[in-house]
């Protein structure tokens, strides 16, 4: 963050010097303002996200792509891990961030092709929620973050299928939810069994050495004797 923050001064330093007028490309001049509004709005984001959240930049330099991963502690989800790539366009901040859900998953809000439906991710909003300027990266984490608790809506859904099922037989919900989270987003279970493979091999390793060391100890025995 750092990085591109001294880019940045740099880079209007050096405008300034310019004797020379330059007519900027408009694209050019939106990805440098939506850069500006991000170093601030990040930093930010990281300041207060949600214990069940955390961001991951492939390039710290790189502040307009992200992936938020979101772990619930309560509700259907509970143990999932579930994984929302992040994409800021130029024309932020008149514009939302795109947002899909990589990992599967069976819910109202969001459906398995990945698509979400927050509020504050649409341009044009009924309700009046929608995306405006005024709006921070900070306020999109805790909406996603919420969509598996307070703003989960069952009343208004994105998949139908889902939500249908919900209504039809609760109990039936809750497991199919359960399943999908174990096949596509159970990050403890992927831990349990890495941990398992682990401790396998360790136990293998141990057999080997006191295999060995009886082995070397027998033999001393017979030459002593």
């Amino acid at each position: 963050m750092i990085t591109l923050s001294k880019k940045l001064k740099k880079s209007s330093e050096n405008n300034n010097t310019d004797t020379a007028p330059n007519v900027v490309p408009d694209g050019i001049r939106r990805a440098s303002v939506r850069d500006k509004l991000l170093v601030r709005e990040v930093q930010e984001m990281e300041a207060n996200l949600p214990c069940t959240c955390t961001v991951k930049f492939d390039d710290p330099d790189v502040l307009h792509r992200f992936e938020l991963i979101i772990m619930p502690e309560e509700g259907y989800w509970q143990g999932g891990r579930f994984v929302f790539p992040v994409e800021v366009p130029e024309d932020y901040n008149m514009v939302p961030p795109k947002v899909k859900c990589q990992t599967r998953l069976w819910h109202p809000n969001i459906n398995e092709e990945g698509n979400v439906c927050l509020s504050l991710l649409r341009q044009n909003s009924i309700d009046g929620m929608g995306w405006a300027p005024t709006r921070t990266l900070k306020e999109i984490v805790w909406g996603l973050n919420s969509l598996f608790t307070d703003l989960l809506n069952f009343d208004d859904p994105l998949d139908n299928e889902a939500a249908e099922h919900y209504q039809r037989d609760k109990e039936s919900f809750k497991a199919k939810v359960k399943d999908y989270v174990q096949k596509y987003a159970f990050f403890f279970f992927f831990l349990f069994l890495i941990v398992c493979r682990i401790l396998y091999f360790l136990t293998l390793f141990f057999a080997v050495c006191a295999f060995q060391i009886l082995s070397v100890s027998h033999y001393f025995c017979v030459l002593l004797n």
